[in-house]
């Protein structure tokens, strides 16, 4: 099947946050399958080497890792990763997938000021922070290229009830991508943003069997997505397939919310 892109990310070494589970683990095999060197950084230990666990890696030049990140701390946390690939790799990575996400639902009414800034700290100030470390590193060795991919959500766009945190930090992350994107250009770095729908992951294991139901019944193509099937886009972002695309956002929703 992934044949005629087998090995569009040869020799790309590339960051993943949140690359021990749900959509980052997915994102990490297909990027490993196209010969990228992936860096699989989780603020799971155990995850992150799971992840490293299951990936191909008999590519030219391949040499995958964990790492341990909490994408939340800080600005120096994040330059700490960057750093330490570069002493590894002699290179930063060229491509960056922000897939590290939580959620802590309640609704509008009930919720504590602490989900609320939890949310906020993890989904967009780790975004923002992973994001500049890895422009900083590409642009101070004048890196050629770059690709960047943030994660986003549809909630991001129309809302979901009970997420009134979540919703406003993946709009907040696309946001971002489309400044970045405009901010990057002209040092050859591309920002673009994938907007998944329903998708199976570790995050919807919590939700109950009746309103997955009722989710499905929103999605014309009748089913929840695979977290693959993100990755694919997430692929097709960081290669050259997509060299004329920045400041996008790709809906993969099975066709959720059109219009």
């Amino acid at each position: 099947i992934m044949a005629a892109a087998a090995t569009r990310l040869i020799s790309r070494l590339t960051l993943v946050t949140g690359g021990g589970s749900g959509i980052g683990q997915a994102v990490c095999q297909r990027f490993a399958s196209e010969g990228a060197s992936v860096v699989v950084a989780d603020i799971s230990q155990e995850s992150a080497n799971e992840t490293l666990g299951r990936l191909q890696g008999d590519l030219r030049g391949q040499s995958h890792m964990a790492a341990v990140v909490d994408v939340s701390l800080s600005f120096v946390a994040a330059v700490d990763v960057v750093l330490s690939l570069q002493t590894r790799y002699f290179q930063p990575p060229s491509v960056c997938v922000n897939a590290a996400g939580i959620t802590q639902d309640d609704f509008l009414l009930n919720m504590e000021e602490e989900q609320f800034d939890r949310v906020i700290q993890v989904n967009l100030k780790g975004s923002f922070l992973v994001t500049q470390a890895v422009a900083q590193a590409l642009v101070a060795c004048g890196a050629p290229k770059g690709s960047m991919v943030t994660v986003g959500s549809i909630v991001g766009k129309v809302g979901n009830i009970g997420q009134v945190n979540y919703a406003a930090s993946k709009a907040g992350v696309e946001g971002l991508t489309r400044t970045a994107a405009k901010e990057l250009s002209r040092f050859g770095i591309r920002c673009n943003c994938v907007l998944p729908g329903f998708i199976s992951t570790p995050m919807t294991d919590k939700v109950p069997e009746k309103v997955l139901n009722k989710m499905k019944s929103l999605v014309p193509m009748g089913r929840m997505g695979q977290p693959a099937e993100v990755a694919d886009v997430c692929a097709f972002l960081a290669s050259d397939d997509s060299r004329y695309i920045t400041g996008a956002s790709v809906e993969v929703t099975g066709g959720l919310f059109i219009g």
